[in-house]
C-alpha cells in the first residue's frame, strides 16, 4: 500500500485531530481515514449543539 498524497503538514495536523501517530497517519487506507474525519466532524458539532 503506497502511503497517502498528502503534504507533511496535513499530515501532522490530522495526527494531531484524531490522536493517531503520523506513521498510521500517512500509511492508513483512504476510505478509513475519510471515516474517521466524518466521525471527528460530527463529534464536533455534538459538542458545539450541547453547549
Amino acid at each position: 500500500m503506497k502511503p497517502l498524497q498528502i503534504s507533511a503538514e496535513t499530515a501532522q495536523k490530522l495526527s494531531e485531530s484524531l490522536n493517531l501517530p503520523l506513521e498510521q497517519i500517512m500509511h492508513m487506507p483512504q476510505h478509513i481515514l475519510i471515516a474517521k474525519l466524518a466521525e471527528l466532524t460530527s463529534n464536533e458539532e455534538n459538542n458545539k449543539k450541547n453547549q
